[in-house]
């Protein structure tokens, strides 16, 4: 329990923090990767280069001292922090060397005014919090390690098969490499894939995009431009490689109402939804399955779409292309924009949505839903990297 002191002084000194707190993560990581280089390997370097990840750390520090006394305000990003972590198989002796570092950086940035009693009440707060997320890591490692055909840490994988599904978009399909069972992962979640790319260790999350009633695990990978991983995925990885592979994380899952579905993405945003769809399907739900892509050449899954909706008459397909070709049906040219979602949505509104995409497409997305009356609590979004903010 963190002292009175401490969150009397942590509340004195919190505008200066906050002011500053961008410097601060600024400061932070090069200090960090500096003394511990180890460590580098648990992130992502284009985070890094976005800003993405500073960004994130800076406003999760500024949330926990603002809600020192209302822990509970803090239940949802508390448990993204979490899943992020366990999928990079985060543990409790990493917490130190961040602490180390973090109050570092305050004392650098703040100079005179970070005197020991106030890095102190800061080193106390830190302390909690690394309590909390160590203590709800532990609980994720534990329930999933007991689960039938699953595990703690890393495990090694066998790549069975590569498939091309579009000019960006290929699929990889992992089998346990000791062929052992596997563990059954809820529609929306992620593994965490651990690459040896020229000697050093490349972490990565991918969103699982088949439904969980096969023997295998699928991810779905975009090339990106300059991308360290997809290009050694889509380039070097061969069938018969093995790679290491954290189990499924992640809080952003098919919910079991009975309410109309609308799964909504964006480009490569379109693999969880395609892990979610067979279930929902099956379960009796209407499905509107409404994507967007640069074109039919870039589209991934569209002809497994269109052969499910023939199977499924509760399946409603769209999908309209940002830059047609020539080819292109003109009708599905555009963007899934408010008239047209206003259009696609069920006239009652009384709908669960998930989206997922690009960040200026999640944007426009969630602008749209909301002027459109969906309620929030029946909105689920999630980022490929760190939280960000939609409006």
């Amino acid at each position: 329990m963190l002292s009175q002191q401490s969150k009397d002084t942590i509340a004195a000194t919190l505008p200066a923090v906050g002011a500053h707190v961008n410097q601060i993560t600024e400061v932070f990581y090069p200090l960090l990767f500096q003394r511990y280089p180890e460590v580098k390997a648990y992130f992502n370097e284009a985070h890094q280069v976005q800003g993405t990840q500073p960004q994130a750390l800076a406003n999760a520090v500024v949330a926990y001292a603002s809600n020192l006394e209302r822990l509970e305000k803090l239940g949802d990003a508390v448990s993204l922090i979490v899943q992020k972590h366990v999928s990079l198989n985060i543990q409790p002796e990493h917490y130190p060397l961040v602490g180390e570092c973090l109050l570092a950086a305050i004392k650098e940035v703040l100079g005179d005014a970070a005197s020991e009693e106030v890095l102190a009440a800061w080193a106390e707060a830190y302390t909690q919090l690394a309590d909390i997320l160590t203590g709800a890591e532990e609980q994720v490692y534990h329930s999933i390690e007991q689960q039938p055909g699953g595990w703690r840490g890393e495990r090694e994988f066998v790549l069975k098969h590569k498939v091309r599904e579009s000019t960006i978009i290929t699929s990889f399909y992992f089998e346990p490499a000791d062929g052992a069972a596997l563990l059954a992962f809820k529609p929306g979640q992620y593994i965490g894939l651990v690459l040896n790319i020229n000697g050093q260790t490349v972490r990565r999350n991918y969103s699982l995009s088949d439904s969980p009633d096969n023997p295998h695990y699928r991810i779905s990978v975009k090339r990106e431009n300059n991308g360290l991983a997809s290009a050694y995925l889509h380039d070097e990885l061969t069938v018969g490689d093995r790679v290491r592979m954290t189990p499924p994380c992640g809080d952003f899952v098919l919910n079991d109402a009975d309410r109309p579905l609308v799964l909504l993405s964006g480009g490569v945003g379109i693999t969880p939804t395609i892990a979610m769809l067979k279930p929902a399907l099956e379960s009796g739900r209407d499905v509107h399955f409404l994507h967007g892509a640069l074109n039919s050449e870039s589209h991934a899954f569209r002809e497994l779409i269109e052969e499910m909706a023939t199977t499924y008459k509760n399946l409603h397909n769209y999908y309209c292309y940002s830059h047609p070709l020539p080819q292109d049906t003109a009708q599905n040219s555009g963007f899934l924009d408010r008239e047209r979602l206003s259009a696609l949505l069920p006239e009652h509104r009384d709908v669960d949505v998930y989206f997922l995409g690009p960040k200026p497409f999640m944007q426009a997305c969630y602008k749209s839903l909301k002027e459109l009356k969906i309620p929030a609590e029946r909105i689920r979004y999630e980022f490929f990297g760190p939280l960000e903010a939609l409006n």
